[in-house]
């Protein structure tokens, strides 16, 4: 059975959220929606805001929106809170719309990273931007949380400035910027905020309004955890630290010995004679230590050549008094000096050692404050990063869940029939409009993806009441609702209430991930409690059907054949996606993913409660091209794989380096970060095959749309050079065939967007209607096996067009 969550470590240290007493402007009670112009401020009866908070996103009231949440969360905590959202950044003026915020500005890119949202893993720009309405796109700048940093600054210059939001979050060190091509300094430098608040931040920002309000000056506001801020190096403040030194590879200084990411901490505990609790750790390092500085004075004692006979040598013994009183640093006053930024920037493998410190260094439980040098001589400065936040108990994550929300967008996006379903509609908002997120966090570990980093490892799950409730409100106050909820899910769909059975083994744990290479034996698996939800969810009156839209986790659902029965017999909508990102050992074990064969036992599963329900129901698997480790031969052999199973996948994801991620940092040094890191790489198994280059991207790119014509000429050529022309022909079994169309080589897909330019129709639909010839092969967008044609293909087609890309 999993540790109840709210008896954890993580539950009994820190201060709930619901303990502080309220601001003074609780009086003014909750705002319908958070006032966006001094208009609706009258209105509410405000002269003005005690905090404004400025994002890059449309304002949308939902516990889906980070801007929404912070907000409503600080004003149930009787805070006055406006916004300006997607404001003009080419002035300041657009940003004193509100008038002079009394306690601070909060800035957020958005949900988004500007830069991601902006610019396809190609670098090419994009047309669209989901957070805007109408899907415009150029509503905010690139790198926006820095731009609207400095537009604040220069509005109300002397306003302290908290920084959050994702792009924020994954910027907080010293990083690596895929779009410059270049290592850019922490944000905290560029933006010149006051603080950065990192990953979910509700915990650390209700603290620092209160203490804002209390009149406490932000400079002294250093001790909260989820932060990051600038630091003098002569600042007093930083004098009582214990500083670790890891500016170096092959020397960290006095640190535990490092886990290894392929066993449990148990294991790792059970070798050297210890346990997982964190007092027993300290001690064995304790006693290491305490060994080796015994060692080191009998080394250095060693007796010289005596000047005369007479005198003889002076030897050193240790005090048997001092024999196991040896003490660690504390934890909450020991910090990691990382390499300066000034290292990283002109050394990879620097770059690679600090941002494998930094993932070790994530655990709330037992991590460790961290430091890194920027500029040198008058302009040096340190930039200082708390460790992670405390998790939210389940009673905080319905309270976060349970506030106020409209569930709809701002009444200024609406158009003049007062909808946002026309040419305002923001589709970000209409994917999420009838979904719930039950849960945050992601123990999962993938390398490519920043989930962890963000939200962290540990799971923060609500009650399920909390979650009923939020059913019933969508089916009895939002509009448009049709009795179908999108998804109940999170980051992924399965690992609700799932966590490590001991608070003490989850406290002390640092293997970055719990489910690689194989599911922990300390991880809780039972996915019993979110069985119940599920079944209690669609009993209730005038809901017809609950999806699950979120990615599932495969791995862990086979642990529970239970739970895969109740999604698939009456949670699944025609099409289930799933990620196996790869067939390949090379490209899987740099990702920290399972096997195909985990795919394969679920597909087993997944077809056999299919069949039993007398359904027709398919699985969509996900894939990753030019992922860091990944060889020519690997993107072959999942060509091949894919073909061999039918599918041909019209939407394909290229690996985008995402700052901070593990596998980003395995990108822009060539090391793999999840190994120690040496200056030289003393085995294969430390350096990585990194896919660079237009060229070689598109080759592997190619490879997953090994259907599309415009790609066939490149495959030939490449599969020539492999030794692998058996692949060419016009067999059933052969990858590509050795002609190539009449036609421009145009492609046509289901889902237009993915097609390439089409100049004749001949073999794909009839001239006249423009329809497709009965028997000719189609493919649904996310490249499912042929579609059935005729009236109950189509309306097969029409459940699946519509479901969420990843």
């Amino acid at each position: 059975m999993n540790a109840p969550l709210d008896v954890s470590f993580f539950a009994r240290a820190a201060k709930p959220l619901s303990s502080y007493r309220k601001y003074w402007a609780s009086r003014f009670g909750t705002a319908p929606f958070l006032p966006m112009s001094r208009a609706e401020m009258d209105k509410l009866g405000w002269d003005s805001c005690d905090v404004i908070l400025v994002t890059g996103d449309a304002y949308v009231d939902h516990p889906s929106f980070g801007m929404a949440v912070i907000g409503r969360m600080l004003e149930a905590q009787g805070f006055r809170v406006g916004i300006i959202a997607q404001p003009d950044w080419t002035s300041a003026e657009a940003f004193k719309a509100l008038g002079k915020p009394n306690l601070f500005w909060g800035v957020t890119a958005g949900n988004m990273d500007s830069m991601i949202n902006r610019y396809t893993a190609d670098r090419k720009i994009r047309t669209d931007d989901a957070y805007t309405p109408g899907d415009v796109a150029g509503k905010r700048p690139d790198r926006a949380a820095i731009v609207y940093s400095q537009r604040c600054r220069e509005a109300y210059k002397d306003v302290p400035l908290i920084l959050g939001g994702i792009e924020g979050s994954l910027r907080r060190i010293a990083h690596y910027d895929y779009w410059s091509d270049k290592v850019r300094r922490s944000i905290v430098v560029d933006a010149k905020c006051d603080l950065l608040l990192y990953g979910n931040a509700e915990r650390a920002l209700v603290e620092i309004a209160h203490r804002l309000a209390a009149r406490e000056p932000v400079l002294s506001i250093t001790d909260v955890r989820g932060t990051a801020f600038v630091r003098r190096p002569d600042d007093e403040t930083g004098r009582d630290w214990f500083e670790i030194d890891s500016r170096s590879v092959d020397e960290i200084g006095r640190v535990e010995a490092h886990v290894n990411p392929y066993m449990t901490t148990s294991e790792q505990a059970a070798e050297q004679g210890a346990t997982c609790a964190k007092e027993d750790e300290a001690k064995a390092v304790a006693q290491a230590a305490e060994s080796a500085g015994a060692s080191s004075a009998s080394v250095a004692a060693k007796p010289q050549a005596p000047a005369a006979p007479a005198v003889s040598p002076i030897t050193f013994h240790a005090n048997p008094a001092l024999k196991g009183k040896l003490k660690v640093p504390p934890r909450d006053r020991s910090v990691i000096r990382l390499p300066s930024y000034e290292q990283v920037k002109s050394d990879p493998v620097l770059y690679a050692h600090a941002n494998r410190i930094l993932h070790l260094e994530t655990n709330p439980g037992n991590a460790r404050a961290l430091v890194q040098a920027h500029g040198e001589g008058v302009t040096a400065r340190d930039v200082w990063i708390t460790p992670p936040p405390i998790p939210l108990t389940t009673a905080e994550m319905d309270l976060v869940f349970d506030l106020p929300y409209a569930r709809s967008p701002h009444p200024s996006y609406a158009d003049e029939n007062g909808s946002h379903d026309g040419a305002t509609k923001i589709p970000a908002w209409e994917m999420i409009r009838f979904s719930i997120n039950i849960m945050r966090g992601c123990f999962g570990g993938c390398t490519f993806c920043s989930i962890t980093e963000h939200e962290g490892r540990i799971i923060q799950s609500r009650s399920e009441d909390s979650v009923i409730k939020e059913i019933e409100d969508i089916r009895d106050k939002v509009k448009g609702f049709t009795g179908t909820i999108s998804d109940l899910g999170g980051p992924t769909a399965n690992m609700y209430r799932l966590g490590c059975k001991s608070p003490e083994i989850e406290a002390a744990c640092r293997k970055p991930s719990c489910v690689y290479p194989g599911i922990c034996s300390n991880l809780g698996t039972d996915h019993g409690p979110l069985i119940k939800m599920y079944r209690r969810g669609r009993a209730l009156k005038g809901i017809k059907k609950i999806l699950i839209g979120s990615g599932l986790r495969y791995d862990l659902a086979v642990k529970s054949p239970e739970y895969v029965k109740e999604l698939v017999q009456h949670h699944v909508g025609g099409y289930l996606k799933i990620a196996p990102e790869h067939t390949e050992q090379g490209p899987l074990t740099k990702m920290m993913k399972p096997g195909i064969g985990s795919y394969d036992k679920f597909k087993q599963l997944f077809e056999k409660f299919s069949l039993e329900a007398g359904k027709k129901q398919f699985l969509v698997p996900y894939f990753i091209a030019a992922h860091p480790g990944t060889t020519d031969e690997d993107m072959m052999n999942l060509a091949i794989w894919l073909k061999k199973n039918g599918f041909r996948a019209d939407q394909v994801q290229t690996f985008y380096p995402s700052p901070m991620a593990t596998a980003t940092a395995m990108y822009h040094s060539g090391r793999n970060t999840l190994r120690k890191i040496h200056r030289t790489a003393e085995s294969d198994d430390e350096t990585v095959d990194i896919v660079r280059g237009e060229k070689r991207r598109r080759l592997h790119k190619a490879f997953l749309r090994y259907h599309d014509p415009k790609n066939w000429p490149l495959l030939r050529e490449t599969l020539k050079a492999m030794g692998r022309a058996d692949l060419v022909g016009n067999g059933k079994h052969h990858l590509i065939p050795t002609f190539q169309p009449l036609n421009d080589g145009a492609y046509e897909s289901a889902r237009k967007k993915n097609s390439t330019p089409v100049a004749a129709k001949t073999g794909i639909a009839s001239k006249a209607s423009g329809q497709p010839v009965k028997g000719r092969m189609l493919t649904q967008h996310t490249g499912l096996p042929p579609r059935v044609t005729g009236a109950a293909g189509s309306a097969a087609a029409g459940k699946g067009a519509g479901r969420k890309a990843r």
